[in-house]
């Protein structure tokens, strides 16, 4: 009898740690993780592993990727068989939040155009900043390597370092900043924020681009859940079209919801398009921004989601950016290229999500 009770207690003790998941990686602490049989990813006899090659040996032009991924980034050069490399060489891991969940939340975002002038005036007032000189960054990790993806952000009162300027009081205050050009609208320059990087059209028609250089170290609040907590829109109706036209049809209130986001976005001028936190210019419907506490920046996921009207998606995307709002191991924000097109599909993707991370099979 007692020979089958510790039998039992072996097979209880194994069920349960299939049925909760837990760091697998030595380089991912905070990422649980199951392994997962290529089989076991939704449609994916319908990739095209050619582009999925593709993609990989893109990403492995940063040194993030190359880290990651060691001598794989130089194997997938001259590659004939694009799945046989995949299959052969990657393990795939189902991502978990702690708590065991699988199913997170994919949104959408989009390069924004925005109009503006290199002067001010009654029309183009709302200015768009560089980095402040005053403005301090501190980063934690040569004291506390488990707070390397954390930044310190503040300015020095005397030699005291105290919380910079919020939004409102950034707007009340003359900055200690060069202004890159001047916005006909502060709506556009704060989904530009949210964005992190666009295209200005300046009032010649002549444009640049400009990308996320810093901020001013407060937390990223959602504008959209104050404005579902006030009644002003509906929960199911919110999305970025319906903020846009909610503000729009009541500019008496822009202001005050625009400052609930304490947090505020600094830029700078860039040479080309779209450029994710990994320095790589970002790639649509292949770039994805995540956190990067749980998933390493330059990994190759596969996401299972849907858009556009609830149209399946199921394909390898990489992650090459990140986002203030992007909170979570099993959560991204999914890259949709520049146009109206893009505005359109980012505005209204909100949808349920499962991701795996495609990390080297280890060697035996």
């Amino acid at each position: 009898m007692k020979t089958y009770t510790i039998l039992l207690f072996i097979l209880l003790l194994f069920l349960g740690c299939t049925q909760h998941p837990k760091p697998l990686v030595k380089e991912l602490p905070n990422t649980y993780l199951t392994p997962a049989a290529f089989d076991e990813l939704p449609q994916i006899e319908r990739i095209d592993f050619d582009a999925v090659l593709e993609g990989f040996i893109y990403d492995c032009k940063s040194a993030k990727t190359q880290k990651l991924y060691g001598e794989l980034c130089s194997k997938a050069e001259g590659v004939i068989d694009a799945k046989a490399f995949i299959f052969n060489n990657f393990q795939a891991y189902l991502v978990h939040e702690k708590d065991g969940r699988s199913e997170g939340l994919l949104t959408g975002y989009y390069e924004p155009e925005i109009h503006a002038s290199l002067h001010k005036d009654d029309v183009y007032k709302y200015p768009l900043y560089t980095p402040p000189n005053d403005l301090i960054t501190v980063d934690l990790a040569p004291l506390y390597p488990e707070l390397k993806h954390y930044r310190l952000r503040g300015r020095l009162e005397g030699n005291r370092l105290v919380p910079y300027y919020s939004r409102e009081q950034i707007k009340r205050s003359d900055i200690n900043s060069s202004v890159i050009c001047y916005c006909r609208s502060q709506i556009d320059r704060f989904f530009l924020e949210v964005q992190g990087s666009g295209k200005v059209v300046l009032d010649d028609n002549s444009s640049f681009y400009v990308g996320y250089a810093n901020q001013n170290g407060h937390k990223y609040s959602s504008i959209g859940k104050y404005l579902i907590k006030t009644g002003a829109i509906e929960a199911k109706n919110i999305s970025l079209a319906s903020i846009r036209a909610y503000l729009e049809a009541h500019p008496k209130r822009v202001d005050e919801v625009l400052n609930q986001n304490r947090a505020m976005v600094f830029f700078s001028k860039r040479s080309q398009g779209a450029t994710g936190a990994l320095g790589l210019q970002l790639r649509p419907k292949s770039s994805v921004a995540v956190d990067r506490k749980y998933i390493p920046l330059g990994s190759m996921l596969y996401l299972s989601s849907y858009y556009d009207n609830n149209k399946k998606i199921d394909k390898f995307v990489y992650a090459q950016d990140v986002g203030g709002a992007i909170k979570g191991a099993v959560r991204a924000d999914y890259f949709l290229g520049s146009g109206e097109e893009a505005l359109r599909l980012a505005g209204s993707l909100k949808a349920p999500l499962r991701l795996w991370i495609l990390l080297p099979k280890e060697k035996k």
